[in-house]
C-alpha cells in the first residue's frame, strides 16, 4: 500500500507537526495520477445501489431509500435527482470521466443508452443471491428481486440486440461495484445462517465473474464490501451491539473482512485459471478504513452521522428516511440535508456522499488500494499515458 497521505488543505504548522512526528509526506487530493484517456471501448458496470446511476427510481428501488428521484439526492453536482443513492457522483462515474467517458447511462433507460460506450447494469437493492432463495426461506425484509444472475441476463441481451454489430467485449472494462451488502442486510432477522449467506454470495460471485470471462472479459475490477458496521444502517438495525473506536459496529465490519478475504481467494482461482485477463481487485473495506483514520486530511468531520437524515442516533431513523418527506417517529422530525455534505462520509444511513466517493475513487486509482494496480490494465491493455 503507498505511505503518501492526501490533505485537501493542510495548514503550515500541521505540516510542520506532522514532519516532526516522522509521517510520511503528504499530497494533495488533486495529485491524484491521470490515467490514459480512450484506452477502453466501453465500459460496463454491474452492482448494487453503491453503482447504480439510475436504473432504479423512487418506484423501483429498495423501500426503506424509496426517494431517490426527490431532492436533495443528486443536489450537490447535477443540482437535481438523477436515481443516483447521493448527492452526486458515484465511484463509477469518477471511473469514466477518469478514463475519458461520458457518464454511464443505466442500462433500463434504452432512450438514454449509448451502446458506443457502454452501460450500466448495476440495480439498487440487487443481491448475490437469486430471489428464488430469499422466497423459499420466507426472507422479506426490503427484498427486491434483482440478482447478479438478472444483470448478466439484461448484459447477454445488450450483447444480442447490438444492431448485428458484434461488440468486442474484450476491449472493454467491466467495473463489478460491491455486492453482498444486501444479502447480509435483507437476512439480518431471518432464520438463515449468515454463513449460509456468505459461502453462496462468495460462489455466485465468482460464478458471475466466470460467466463475464467465459463472453470474453479480459479487463475487470471487482469492489469488496465497504465497512458494513460503520454504516448507520448497521448501527439502527444492531443498536446493542459492540463497537469499535470510530461507533461502527464491531461484528458488521468483521463479516465485511470475512467476505472480502474469501472473494479475494476466489479471484486470485479465477487469475490463475484466466491467464490472459486482468482481475483487479478494489480493496473497498481498508479504503473505508484508511479514511477513517485520517479523515480530517481528507476533510471530513462526521464519520458515522447522516448528512441527510431525521435526527436521532446517528441523524438516521428508517422511518423517515432522506428525501422522503415523513416524519420520524422518534424524532418527530423531517429528513433535511446537512449544509455542507463535503464534511459527511454518509450521505442518507447507508450511501455515500459525492465527497467520500471521490476520496475513495482516489484511493483506488492512485494510492494502493487496488491488487494489482489499475496501471496492470493499461499495461496489459498497451495504452500509454
Amino acid at each position: 500500500m503507498a505511505s503518501s497521505r492526501r490533505c485537501p488543505v493542510c495548514p503550515p504548522f500541521l505540516l510542520i507537526v506532522m514532519v516532526l512526528l516522522g509521517f510520511p509526506p503528504l499530497t494533495p487530493l488533486a495529485a491524484a495520477p491521470a490515467l490514459p484517456r480512450g484506452c477502453f471501448s466501453k465500459i460496463f458496470a454491474f452492482g448494487d445501489s453503491y453503482t447504480d446511476t439510475g436504473n432504479t427510481d423512487s418506484m423501483t428501488g429498495p423501500s426503506a431509500f424509496q426517494s431517490v428521484s426527490n431532492l436533495p439526492y443528486g443536489e450537490t453536482f447535477f443540482h437535481r435527482p438523477t436515481n443516483r443513492y447521493s448527492d452526486g457522483r458515484l465511484v463509477v462515474d469518477f471511473l469514466a470521466q477518469a478514463l475519458g467517458h461520458p457518464l454511464l447511462p443505466p442500462y433500463l433507460h434504452s432512450k438514454q443508452l449509448d451502446r458506443q460506450n457502454g452501460a450500466n447494469f448495476a440495480y439498487a437493492g440487487s443481491t448475490a443471491l437469486d430471489y428464488d432463495f430469499y422466497v423459499k426461506n420466507n426472507v422479506t425484509f426490503d427484498l427486491t428481486n434483482t440478482s447478479l444472475q438478472t444483470q448478466l441476463h439484461w448484459f447477454s441481451s445488450f450483447l444480442e440486440s447490438s444492431g448485428g454489430r458484434a461488440v468486442d467485449v474484450g476491449s472493454a472494462l467491466f467495473w463489478v461495484g460491491e455486492i453482498g451488502a444486501n444479502d447480509y442486510a435483507y437476512s439480518y432477522f431471518s432464520s438463515v445462517p449468515y454463513t449460509t449467506i456468505r459461502t453462496l454470495a462468495i460462489k455466485n460471485t465468482a460464478d458471475f465473474l466466470q460467466a463475464l470471462l467465459s463472453k470474453g472479459a479480459k479487463y475487470i475490477v471487482v469492489q469488496g464490501l465497504p465497512l458494513l458496521g460503520c454504516l448507520p444502517l448497521t448501527m439502527f438495525l444492531a443498536p446493542n451491539d459492540e463497537r469499535d473506536q470510530f461507533g461502527c459496529v464491531k461484528n458488521g465490519n468483521a463479516r465485511a473482512y470475512e467476505h472480502n478475504s474469501l472473494l479475494l481467494t476466489k479471484i486470485q482461482a479465477l487469475r490463475a485459471a484466466n491467464p490472459d485477463a486482468v482481475i483487479v481487485y478494489a480493496d473497498y473495506a481498508n479504503a473505508h478504513r484508511r479514511i477513517l483514520e485520517h479523515s480530517r486530511l481528507f476533510g471530513f468531520e462526521e464519520l458515522i452521522s447522516t448528512c441527510c437524515g431525521s435526527g436521532g442516533p446517528q441523524n438516521f431513523d428508517i422511518t423517515a428516511t432522506c428525501g422522503s418527506g415523513a416524519t420520524s417517529m422518534v424524532t418527530s422530525q423531517k429528513a433535511k440535508a446537512c449544509a455542507n455534505p463535503r464534511a459527511f462520509i454518509i450521505w442518507d444511513g447507508v450511501h455515500f456522499t459525492e465527497a467520500m466517493n471521490n476520496a475513495l475513487w482516489d484511493l483506488f486509482s492512485g494510492e494502493g488500494y487496488c491488487s494489482p494496480t489499475l496501471d496492470a490494465l493499461f499495461i496489459k491493455k498497451r495504452c500509454t499515458h
